[in-house]
Parts: structure tokens; sequence; C-alpha cells
């Protein structure tokens, strides 16, 4: 029996602190307490000597611990030789625990995200590791802001892990070697304060040495990125190409005729799978040097804070946007729309009017048959209506304008309502 513990840092408050036991599947849970009620590390007793590194940061009260939702992401290539098998046990162990969200499963492996209270939600990753594929796997936990994130549960075979045009099914996944050189969050602070201090002593706005790589939409740029990167010009990672074509414009390909042997290419996205398939396609075309951020953006901001990193980081599930005190609260108690600099003047722009909003946070489009999400400032959501131009202010099946932090319902409440309407 081994025990694997992962440290968080202590808030600013006092050390006073007691232990909760809680049992998952009658494996004891040590979650330390500290007063304000500030969870900071958990450690969980293992059979066989496996690692369980589970990264979390929740306020929990010893009368809660339990029944607090929170988030899990978590993804591994392994090869599943029979996924379907696989798609009926997991819904099987799943059918009495209160968990909504995604989960993936195919012959490369698995990529999950979904919410739950706590209990539900380690022991569904308890009961994963047991299998030696998943027994060391990298599982992200942060808190939920109102119960689940998701609104149901999708559990199921999927072709493609991520969706990227052509699928991914063909791409050696499994092989570590193919994929880029996994950096730990300390390490990629180092090279990319390194290559700001080049890139800010010469005044370039290209070194061709290093290629800060924003592998997301452009959407979850607008609202937060590292110091340096490039906005990446596509809405949907199904059509990234960088590196992939034979365009001399940088503008929209930064990867466009860089030196593939002697370039090093660092990547990152939210939590590092879409990496990880993008740099088995470029190590496929020629590129030798490939780094990827281990974790994604949310892995770094829970163990480095925002160094290097401005705005907020956008999430695929209701939250949509969580600023980087939401992993790292000692980091940074507020910032202001001031500090945020970004060196780029389209970052956290109105999609309407330009002017900086004072919410890093999208919207959906209030016309149900656009839904464009958005940033939009204060003044731009009154006087559209919560529309994302014009045009949409006068379509016809338009919804409420929603406070800041509310998300729309299904399309299809929408439409039955407009059908008793009429």
């Amino acid at each position: 029996m081994a025990m694997a513990m992962y440290l968080c840092p202590v808030p600013s408050m006092s050390r006073s602190r007691s232990i909760v036991d809680v049992k998952l599947k009658n494996k004891p849970v040590s979650v330390f307490q500290f007063n304000q009620k500030q969870v900071c590390s958990a450690s969980l007793s293992l059979p066989n000597s496996k690692r369980f590194p589970i990264l979390n940061h929740h306020n929990y009260g010893e009368s809660d611990a339990e029944t607090e939702f929170v988030v899990v992401n978590f993804y591994r290539f392994a090869f599943i030789k029979d996924p379907a098998a696989e798609v009926a046990r997991h819904l099987s162990f799943l059918k009495d625990l209160d968990i909504h969200g995604r989960v993936y499963l195919n012959e490369q492996g698995i990529n999950a995200q979904y919410s739950g209270p706590s209990k539900d939600a380690l022991l569904y990753v308890e009961w994963l590791r047991e299998d030696d594929r998943f027994s060391d796997m990298l599982v992200q936990i942060s808190q939920a802001i109102n119960g689940h994130a998701f609104p149901k549960l999708k559990l199921r075979y999927k072709p493609s892990l991520v969706q990227l045009e052509g699928g991914i099914s063909h791409l050696p996944l499994l092989d570590p070697s193919i994929r880029a050189t996994p950096l730990a969050p300390s390490e990629w602070r180092k090279r990319l304060e390194a290559v700001n201090e080049i890139n800010e002593a010469s005044n370039e706005n290209i070194n061709t040495e290093h290629i800060l790589l924003d592998v997301r939409n452009g959407y979850e740029w607008d609202i937060g990125h590292f110091q340096g990167a490039r906005r990446p010009y596509v809405d949907c990672f199904r059509s990234t190409s960088f590196g992939l074509t034979e365009t001399e414009d940088i503008a929209s390909d930064p990867l466009a005729n860089v030196d593939k042997e002697k370039t090093d290419i660092l990547m990152y996205c939210t939590g590092g799978i879409r990496c990880d398939v993008y740099s088995t396609i470029l190590r496929q075309r020629g590129f030798q040097n490939l780094y990827t951020l281990k974790g994604g953006v949310s892995h770094y901001l829970k163990n480095e804070g925002p160094a290097e990193w401005v705005g907020n980081l956008f999430v695929f599930d209701s939250r949509l946007s969580l600023p980087p005190s939401a992993y790292k609260p000692k980091s940074m108690d507020k910032v202001s729309m001031g500090e945020l600099d970004s060196k780029n003047n389209s970052f956290a722009r109105c999609y309407i009017c330009g002017s900086q909003v004072s919410e890093l946070r999208h919207r959906n489009c209030a016309n149900l048959d656009c839904n464009l999400l958005f940033l939009c400032c204060k003044g731009c959501v009154k006087d559209f209506r919560g529309c994302c131009c014009v045009n949409c202010i006068t379509a016809p099946r338009l919804r409420p304008v929603l406070s800041e932090h509310q998300r729309y319902k299904k399309w299809h409440i929408y439409r039955d309502l407009e059908c008793k309407a009429s």
C-alpha cells in the first residue's frame, strides 16, 4: 500500500490544520484542512504502489467535502482492444453516480471532462486507476460554480478523441516518442521568460529560434493567453492547419517559413490533449524540436500562477471563463483590466464596438439561429439586446437578454416556447 501526496501552496492564513478522513470504495482519502476551510492537499492510499496524482483546489468544509461539486478533466492515450466493451463497463459503473459531462473512448484511449459531487467524481477516477493503463494518469480537478457544469452525461465511443479535419485514428498517438516533449510548468515558465526577454531586448515581433504556438481557438485567446503568443485565426480546432500549408503568410500561420530542424516550437492548449495530437502531425511533417506544456494552461496556473499569463482561461463547460485565482488563490486576489497588458490591441475587445470589456467572459448571441459566442461590453449588450449585430436584432427567434453569468438553456426549450406562443 503506497501513499501519494501532492501539496499545493498554502494561502496566506494561519497554518493550523486538521485532517478529514473520508472513505471512497473502502480506501481512505485524507484531506488536509486549514482554517477558512481551504483544502490545500489530498492524499490517496493506493494498492500496488500506484501513484495517484490528483490536482485539486477547492473550498471544502468538513461537513460538505463529499457533496461539494467539482469539475474533473483527464485524458490518456492507451490501447483499448474492445472499446465497445469498455464503454459498457464505464456505463455500468457510473449508473448509480451523479456524474454529468463528456467521456469519450476509442481504440486510442480516453478523454473526459465531467462534473459531480466530490465523492462521486473521485470514486470514478479511483475506479479507473485500478486499470494499469490509467494508473498514473494526470487528473485535474477544479471547483464548480453552481452544481453541475454539464447538462447531462455523454459516455460513448467516438472515432476521434478530439475533432480534427481528416480524423486522428491514423495517427501514432500511442507512441510518446512521436509526440512533443512535455515540459513541467516550472520549466515552461523558465523557457517562456527567456524567450520574452530576448524579444523585448531585440524589439522584434518575430523570434526565429522560438515560436510560441497557441493551439486553441481564437475566441479562447481573446480572454487569455501567454504573453507573446499570437492570436490563432481559427474558430474551431478541427480546421487548425499551422505548418501544414504552403502559405508564406506568417500572420495566418506562425510556422510558415520556419526552420523545421532548428526552431523550437512551444505549444500550449487548455489541458494538453490538443497539443499532443497536433504535435504528432507536426512531427510527421518534419518539425524536430517540439515541446508542449504538460497538463496545459490549467496545470500551469495551479503550479505557477499567472506568471507570463494574461487574462482568464476559457473552459468548455458552463463556467466558460476562470481567472488564475481559481487555480491558485494565493497568486492574485483581483486583477483589474488595467493590469491586463497583453501587448496586443485585439485582446479583451468588444466584438461589436471594439472597446475593452470589463469582464473576460463570452456570451451567446440572443438570436437563436445565430448563437455566436462573442465578447461584448455592457453598453452593447443593452443596445443590441444581447445580439452580436444589427441583423440579429430583427431576427424572428430572439431569446431574452441574460445577466452576465447566466447561460442559455438548450435551444429546443426556446423553440417550444415560441410554438406555444404562436
